[in-house]
């Protein structure tokens, strides 16, 4: 994948849009909002937004790719229960692992999460290992090819899935069809590594300024919705192909409708048409881009505090993630097992924050409404162990927690973006997403443990506390 150029020569570096396309943004920080939005001559809300067709095309293709990426975790799911855990659980080689971590394998339930485990940690390994180097070749390569050429290559990767039902040699105890299914997480996982920090930096581009907020609105809306739909229909869609086509004599209908999802976002990007900045070639290592984009942290603030808001946010939301479970356990309409209906809430919740955010943010400073999101998060983490045991309480603090999320997180995705030259977004938004993913597995591991020691109320206090001295040191009171 080489960069492109044209006959204009290498003095050409600017972006120069399309009639119809709006300028890009200017990598220094704005003075405030009303500002932001009269040098760009953009305006913002999401009606205005939505008019423009480049946008509209970038959104398609995000729609299909977070699809796919929540019903792939579906689909391995899926054909684990089909194909590989029977009616009796007990195989030598998956109770010797459970016993490994100290897991009970007494229910088909329980094999099926051990396997899926291996998935998991198979997508994980490449987002915590390859974000910041994938984001330098983003930089250097068209971010348009890196987009449609991700998808296309994940649909066509998905494509070879029914091979793994294969019958085969016998590894471990476990079957090479399922050995395949794990590689071929992790060759996904790597891909994905390269589609979205190219997609986060191809925003600012599109997007005038004065619209830059809007639009990470209705990204963090439409990523939240995806996740929500994803997991909701993904079982009953992928059984709902698997059986029709069979009436037709088609077998395998549960593996359309990746490709599909993935082809569908590559046809969507591919129609996107403008002209990148022109990149000269550079001698220098990815470990010295990398440093760059370290740099570019160092040298500018807002970056800097903006990246520390949101990588202790995605901390706060995975922890929530595991003391849900015992917030759960308190409600006795829900049960552990009813975890679930609290997180639904809280997504609930960002959807409709990020909505407020994209029709109103601008009026507000963004300081004030990072340092507000981090404040409601940390009043909603007290009052959640004082509404133990209460339904309706917990569900309403948890959509407000929510609300306090997307106040939090879409500014300081914004700020992100403006505020980064344009030559290092890559880089910047691939550390961003290293130190997302750290944060997100951290406190999976952790938060169960200092549950378990020193019980759930000490432990949203504390978690409250981080957001309120995070908030404090932001210094809201300060003029931007």
């Amino acid at each position: 994948m080489s960069q492109t150029g044209d006959d204009r020569g290498p003095a050409t570096a600017a972006f120069e849009p399309e009639p119809d396309a709006p300028a890009a943004p200017t990598a220094a920080p704005r003075a405030a909002s009303g500002a932001r939005t009269a040098a760009t001559g953009g305006e913002g809300g999401i009606g205005a937004l939505l008019a423009s067709v480049q946008f509209r095309r970038l959104w398609l293709g995000q729609i299909f790719s977070q699809l796919a990426d929540k019903f792939y975790i579906v689909l391995m799911v899926f054909l684990i229960a089909q194909y590989w855990v029977t009616d009796n659980p007990a195989n030598p080689a998956l109770v010797d692992a459970a016993a490994a971590i100290r897991i009970d394998l007494e229910t088909r339930a329980q094999v099926i999460t051990l396997m899926a485990t291996g998935i998991y940690v198979a997508n994980t390994i490449p987002a915590i290992l390859l974000g910041t180097v994938a984001g330098v070749w983003a930089d250097r390569w068209p971010k348009r090819k890196v987009m449609v050429a991700s998808n296309a290559l994940r649909a066509g990767l998905l494509l070879l899935a029914p091979l793994c039902l294969l019958p085969g040699p016998v590894w471990l105890g476990l079957s090479w069809g399922y050995w395949a299914l794990v590689g071929m997480t992790f060759l996904e996982s790597v891909l994905t590594q390269f589609f979205a920090p190219a997609e986060q930096a191809m925003l600012p581009l599109l997007v005038p300024s004065g619209q830059l907020l809007a639009a990470n609105s209705v990204y963090q809306a439409t990523s939240m919705a995806a996740t929500i739909v994803g997991f909701a229909v993904g079982d009953p869609v992928l059984r709902l192909l698997q059986k029709g086509l069979a009436q037709v004599g088609i077998p395998g209908g549960e593996f359309v409708l990746l490709p599909l999802c993935y082809g569908l976002a590559a046809v969507a990007i591919a129609g996107i048409t403008f002209e990148e900045p022109v990149r000269i070639p550079r001698s220098i290592s990815v470990w010295e881009e990398i440093g760059e984009g370290v740099q570019v942290l160092r040298e500018r603030r807002s970056v800097r505090a903006a990246m520390i808001q949101l990588v202790l946010l995605y901390s706060l939301l995975a922890a929530l993630y595991v003391l849900a479970i015992s917030l759960a356990a308190t409600i006795e309409s829900l049960g552990p097992t009813g975890f679930g209906i609290l997180l639904a809430a809280s997504g609930v919740g960002l959807a409709l924050g990020a909505l407020a955010v994209a029709q109103m943010g601008e009026r507000f400073n963004r300081r004030l409404l990072g340092t507000s999101g981090l404040g409601v998060v940390a009043c909603c983490l007290v009052l959640l162990g004082q509404a133990r045991g209460q339904l309706v309480p917990t569900l309403a603090l948890c959509a407000l927690l929510g609300v306090g999320a997307a106040v939090l997180a879409i500014p300081a995705q914004t700020t992100i973006q403006e505020d980064t030259p344009e030559d290092q977004r890559g880089k910047v938004f691939g550390l961003q997403n290293n130190l997302i993913n750290i944060a997100l597995s951290l406190p999976l591991v952790l938060a169960g443990a200092v549950v378990s020691r020193y019980g759930l109320l000490p432990v949203l206090w504390g978690l409250a506390g981080i957001a309120l001295l995070t908030a404090l040191l932001e210094q809201p009171w300060r003029r931007c």
